[in-house]
Formats: structure tokens, sequence, C-alpha cells
């Protein structure tokens, strides 16, 4: 056989004298299929993962700056009002709704995937790694961290027994082969690291699932109404994607009274303080009506769902009668703050049961109404509502409610364009109980007094508990990473020149050298017959 190697072929021309033609063809690409390789590679590397998480942590930041709709959608309608520019902007890139937008899913699926990639694999290696025989001695124990030898009068085999039971006394994984003991633990760390890992796939897994077959609505509840858990009945409602609405329990939610108290002294005056809300629920008709006290941070358990309290605010009620002196409106109205601090509110009243003409108001309330410090109008100096006013302004024409298109119920949308017109001289200030006769005998309001009312989210999430019970092993597995280390351990005995046995120990420890070391090395240097160890002088306990 004639060796070709460095030569040029019989059927290849060399290549000075290669025609153009005649060009070896370039290197094939990755193609698709390694080019899906490689993108898999990337995307499961641990840096990838971590990125990702990054990402998450910071779209999450404008859910938590901004108000969402799943939890404020009063607040979200009130921020576009305020920021006519930058709010339509921010609600086309989804910021009002960040947890349900489709680049913070896209970001989600792909740290769950990433860790899903990266974990899983290298869970099977480390389960392998478990399995597997500690690693063989190395050749010179004495460049190790940590070494030390000592001569014995023993044999050989007498010391490696003595090792080997030693070492199984501490729970090291033994292995004796070729005049040596090989000995390993502390894998428990890197299994805390993987479960860990593994906790975080979880509580992805959980959120996904809360996401998916769960719910979560807003409801405007005001004093002495109740609320029926039925989707009709919403104010917002987000259902998951495989959620089915007959599966929603038929409790129903009365709220009594709401409390707000403040603190009526110092730098901190009408700064809330508590707040509480006294209602009576059920779980389903049929049940017994039970009380409970409804607070921020402690919410109502009922039907398999949570009750959260959110807000509240005001909601004055009016009786309305129109120019032939029947009742068409008789109801409290919910206010929204215009001014946070003292709840300085607005609100609308819709009327269009009134006869011949319908009707509608604008009016603004102030809580605790006290003169400006020019005196030229009202302002509200508290939050509670130690002596309420409000003005009303009259509108009267089509309100806009029969043309079939949804209106906000805090808005009067047929005043753009011009459906509703003010009445002349139809703007009043009210105390609660005082009444005004509108002018052209369109008939009277009546401010009959204040109630409140809070809005509340009812929250379905099925993967509340697995994501509790994943959180916990994550804290588990993070603080077993952290705590345990991976250690090893050789012992090497031979005969020396002078006929007795030369033992030489050597350790290796992830991180920082340990006590252990020594105290394995005190056992083996002072052990007496019958494996006996001498108590560690250093008093350090595994």
């Amino acid at each position: 056989m004639t060796d070709t190697q460095g030569t040029e072929s019989a059927t290849e021309a060399p290549a000075e004298r290669r025609a153009p033609g005649d060009a070896p063809a370039r290197p094939r690409g990755l193609g698709p299929l390694g080019w899906l390789r490689w993108g898999w590679r990337q995307l499961t590397t641990m840096r990838t993962a971590l990125v990702l998480l990054f990402l998450v942590a910071v779209g999450a930041v404008p859910g938590s700056i901004l108000p969402q709709r799943g939890e404020a959608p009063e607040r979200v309608e009130q921020y576009l009002q305020d920021h006519r520019t930058a709010g339509p902007f921010l609600d086309k890139l989804k910021m009002f709704d960040v947890f349900a937008s489709p680049w913070f899913a896209a970001i989600y699926i792909l740290l769950f995937v990433s860790l899903a990639g990266c974990v899983i694999p290298r869970a099977a290696k480390h389960l392998q790694a478990m399995r597997a025989r500690p690693p063989a001695a190395p050749r010179n124990l004495e460049r190790l961290p940590q070494a030390a030898s000592f001569e014995t009068g023993r044999t050989p085999d007498e010391v490696l027994a003595e090792a080997r039971k030693v070492l199984k006394r501490r729970r090291f994984r033994v292995d004796a082969a070729d005049g040596a003991v090989a000995a390993e633990k502390g894998y428990l760390g890197e299994t805390g690291n993987l479960v860990f890992h593994l906790a975080l796939l979880g509580l992805l897994f959980a959120l996904g699932l809360g996401n998916s077959f769960g719910y979560r609505g807003n409801v405007l509840l005001s004093e002495g109404k109740t609320f029926a858990n039925s989707l009709s009945n919403y104010d917002q409602f987000k259902p998951g994607r495989q959620f089915d609405t007959d599966e929603m329990a038929p409790f129903t939610l009365t709220l009594d009274k709401f409390k707000a108290e403040y603190e009526t002294k110092g730098d901190k005056r009408g700064q809330a303080t508590d707040f509480s809300a006294r209602v009576r629920f059920k779980d389903d008709p049929s049940a017994k009506e039970r009380p409970y006290d409804l607070k921020i941070n402690h919410p109502l358990k009922v039907g398999g769902a949570k009750v959260y309290l959110l807000g509240h605010g005001y909601a004055p009620k009016f009786t309305v009668r129109d120019a032939k002196g029947n009742i068409a409106f008789q109801d409290s109205v919910p206010f929204l703050a215009m001014e946070p601090q003292n709840l300085t509110s607005e609100g609308v009243i819709k009327v269009p049961d009134a006869d011949p003409e319908q009707l509608a108001f604008y009016a603004i309330l102030w809580p605790t109404a006290v003169a400006s410090d020019d005196g030229k109008q009202i302002v509200s100096a508290f939050p509670a509502a130690l002596r309420p006013v409000l003005t009303i302004s009259t509108f009267t024409g089509d309100i806009g409610l029969d043309s079939g298109v949804p209106q906000s119920v805090y808005q009067l949308p047929a005043l753009k364009d011009g459906r509703l017109k003010p009445l002349p001289g139809g703007s009043k200030l009210l105390e609660p109980g005082e009444s005004f006769t509108l002018p052209g005998g369109k008939g009277t309001v009546t401010f009959d007094g204040l109630d409140e009312w809070i809005s509340l989210s009812v929250n379905d999430d099925p993967g509340r508990v697995p994501a509790l019970v994943a959180a916990v092993l994550a804290v588990f597995g993070v603080a077993t990473s952290f705590l345990v280390r991976r250690r090893r351990v050789w012992v090497r005995a031979g005969a020396g020149e002078d006929g007795r046995t030369v033992v030489r120990v050597g350790g290796l420890t992830l991180g920082n050298p340990t006590a252990e070391f020594d105290e394995i090395t005190a056992a083996l240097s002072g052990a007496r017959p019958g494996g006996e160890e001498p108590a560690p002088a250093t008093g350090k306990k595994e």
C-alpha cells in the first residue's frame, strides 16, 4: 500500500495548473439543521437564562409603576386622561397590561424553555455523578490544597481498612482500589442548586397554570350593594385561555360599611392609617351568610377565589325627578378621585329615562369643603367626609346609550359631538339633603347623602399552591447550595524504607479548606484498635 499523504491526487491537476472552472467546491455551511442546533445551544446556556431572567425583571417594572387594567381600570382611565400624549403611546405598547402582553409572554416562554433545556440535562448528569465511583487518587497527594503524611506500625491493609471506617462514619462515599482509598461527599450542594433551578421552572409552570385556567376580575361595590360572582357583574374580567365561565363559584358578597381612618394632626395629616370593609358573604346561595372584615393584605377566601381590597372612594346618592314629577333615577353614583390626597372627586349621572328629554349631570365633590386661600374657589381640606359639598351642572339632549356603542360610566362622550347641551342656569352647589329645581321645568335633582365604594379584585388562581411550594423549594435549594460544599479525600498507604507504613492523605474542597480534613488526619494517625476515633480538638460539628 502506497503512502500518498502530502502528494497530489493522480486525477487532480496541481493548483498552479488548474483551470478556474476546476476549483474545488467551498466547504458547506451549517445548513438549517446546524443553525437550529446552534440556536438551541445558545438558548439553553445559563448565560442566556440569566439574561432572560433579567429581562423579565425589567419588563415587570412598568407593571409596578404604571396602573394596570387588571387591578385598577379606573386609574388607567384617569392616567389616559391626564397624559393625552404619552398615555395612548404607552397603551399601544401594552404598558397597562404588562403581564398579559405578547412581548412579556414571549420573554416568559423563552425563559421557561431556556431553563428547561439547561437544568434537565444537568440534573441527569448530576444523578449519574452521584451514582459513579469517587475519582481515583492522584499520583502526588502532596500537591493538593490540603495534604498530610505520617508513619505507623500498622500494615497498609489495616490503615486502608481503618480509613474506610473513618470516612464512612463521616458519610463519605468510599471506594478502595490500587492501594488507596477515595472518598467523596457534598453532592447535596449541587442537588440544592438544581432544586433551586427546577423550582424556578415549577414557579413558571405554576404561573402559566394560573394564567391558563384561572381568572381575574375587578368590580366596584358601593355600600349596601351586593355582588354576585357572575361574568356580567364584573366591571373588568380577564379569564385564562382555558377557563370555562361555567366553573365560576356562585358566591355573593355584600358591602355593609366601609371605614377609613386618617391622621388628624402633624405633617402626616390626611394620610390614611387604616381601611376596613365590613362585608357579608355566602359560598353559594344555600349557604349561611357569614361576616368578614376585609382589609388591605387580608383577602377574603371564598369559592376557591381570593377577594382583595384595592381602593375606595365616594358614591353620592341622588334622586332625579323628570318634568312630570316621576322618579327617573334614584341610586348612588361612584365618583373618581381627581386629587388623591384629599379625595376631591368627580362623576356623572346619566338619566336616560327622564321624560320628555334625557338628562345628564356632571358633579364635583369636596368631602371637606373649605374656601381656598384666595377665597375664589372651593377646595377639600381633608379626605374624610366632614363637610361634603358638591357642585352640579345639568345637560339635556341625547346621552347616546341607545346607539349600542358602549361608553364609560364616568364620562359623557355625547358632549363632544354636541348631542348633549348645557342647560342655562343648570348649575348649583348642594349639601346633603338639598334639592335643586332645574330651570325650564325640566325636573329636580336631590343630593340625598354620601356613601362610599370599594374596588375589589377577585382572583381565582389554581397555580397559587404549586407556586408556593415551588417558592419554598427554591429557598431551601439556594440555602443548601450555599451551605454544603463538595469535599474529596484520598488516603494512600505503602511500605517505607524502614519497614514502617507511610500514610499520605490529600484533600480537595470546593471553596475554602475546612477543619474536617485535619480531623480525619488526626483520626487516622491516632486511631486505636477497633476503629475508635478520638474527639476532634476543634469541636467543629458536621
